[in-house]
């Protein structure tokens, strides 16, 4: 199950970045941090297509600004992420997919809803992922309708 959220999270973090403007990022226009993290591509960046460049660059720009820890935790993920089958990997792309393709309102929801489960003592989550398991695919798409039609939740403060 770690191992499924550490993918997600990479997965989101890759592709959540993966949408560039039409322009080219020029080898000189990159800082000094970002020509030392990607340095060995110095010699074919121009060869790259503008995404990707846009891609690394913005990649290269984060890590330059995480702590050791930080960077540590990163590498642990996409180490996590590469020892993946090719099928599991493909089956995040499309899930990261979907996920953008959702409204920012619904992305807020899956994410307020994630990180109420992640707050869950393990005990309550295990009872939560076995109720699922059990259920039929008819209940499962009932759940998620429901889910869908819930108005989102009010603050705990009485506003």
């Amino acid at each position: 199950m770690r191992a499924n959220w550490i993918a997600a999270m990479v997965c989101l973090l890759m592709f959540g970045t993966a949408v560039a403007d039409n322009h080219g990022v020029s080898w000189e226009s990159l800082s000094e941090g970002q020509r030392e993290v990607l340095g060995q591509f110095a010699d074919t960046w121009d060869r790259f297509p503008e995404e990707r460049q846009a891609r690394l660059a913005r990649g290269a720009e984060r890590w330059a600004g995480m702590t050791n820890e930080q960077r540590q935790q990163a590498q642990g993920r996409f180490r996590a992420w590469r020892e993946l089958d090719d099928g599991r990997r493909e089956a995040i792309r499309e899930r990261a997919e979907a996920f953008r393709s959702l409204s920012p309102d619904e992305q807020q929801r899956i994410r307020r809803n994630f990180h109420r489960y992640r707050q869950m003592n393990q005990d309550r989550r295990q009872q939560l992922r076995d109720r699922y398991r059990r259920m039929t695919p008819e209940q499962r798409q009932r759940l998620r309708d429901r889910v869908h039609q819930r108005p989102p939740p009010r603050p705990r403060d009485g506003r």
